[in-house]
C-alpha cells in the first residue's frame, strides 16, 4: 500500500499564505484512499519535520508560492531535494513563527528521514499581508482553493494507481 502525506502549510494571518490551510479544510470533506493522511500544519515546521520521519512513500506539500504566475494560478512542482550533507547549520535552523518547506525537508533528511517523492502544489499569491498582516484570501486565491484540492486528489489517484 502507498502511504501519502498531504502537508498543507500557511499562515492565516498573512493573506494568501493561508492557501494550504484552506485546501486542507476542503480536503477534510472528501473521502480519500486508505494510506492518505491530510494534515494542516499551519506554521508548525517542527511538527512537519517529525511527520516526514514517519516513512511516507510520498509527500504532497500545499502552499502559496511566488513563482511569477498570475495570482491564483495553481502549479505542481517537483522540488530538487537537497541532501542534508549539503546543508550548513543555518540551512537546518527552523523558526517557531514561520514554516520554510525547503528547510523542513533538509532537516528531515539530516535526521534520517527519507521520502521517495515530494511534490509541491503551489498557488501564486496576490498578497501576503505585508507587515500588518491580513486575514482572508484574495479573490483569485479563494477561487484557486477548489483547483488546488482537485489537483491534490488527481496526484493521489495517480500515485495510488502506480
Amino acid at each position: 500500500m502507498t502511504s501519502i502525506l498531504v502537508a498543507c502549510v500557511g499562515n492565516i494571518f498573512s493573506g494568501d499564505d493561508a492557501f494550504g490551510v484552506e485546501v486542507a479544510r476542503r480536503l477534510s470533506r472528501v473521502t480519500l484512499p486508505d494510506g492518505v493522511r491530510v494534515i494542516d500544519f499551519g506554521i508548525r515546521g517542527i511538527d512537519l519535520t517529525y511527520a516526514l520521519m514517519d516513512g511516507y512513500d510520498a509527500v504532497i506539500l500545499v502552499d502559496a508560492a511566488q513563482r511569477g504566475h498570475a495570482p491564483g494560478v495553481v502549479s505542481v512542482v517537483e522540488p530538487d531535494l537537497i541532501e542534508a550533507g549539503d546543508s550548513t547549520p543555518e540551512d537546518l535552523a527552523l523558526s517557531p513563527h514561520e514554516l520554510d518547506p525547503a528547510k523542513v525537508l533538509r532537516l528531515a533528511s539530516a535526521l534520517g528521514g527519507s521520502c521517495r517523492r515530494v511534490l509541491l502544489v503551489a498557488c501564486e499569491p496576490l498578497t501576503l499581508g505585508g507587515e500588518e498582516g491580513v486575514m482572508g484570501l484574495s479573490e483569485p486565491v479563494t477561487a484557486a482553493v477548489a483547483v488546488g484540492a482537485e489537483t491534490v486528489e488527481e496526484l493521489i489517484d495517480g500515485m495510488m494507481a502506480a
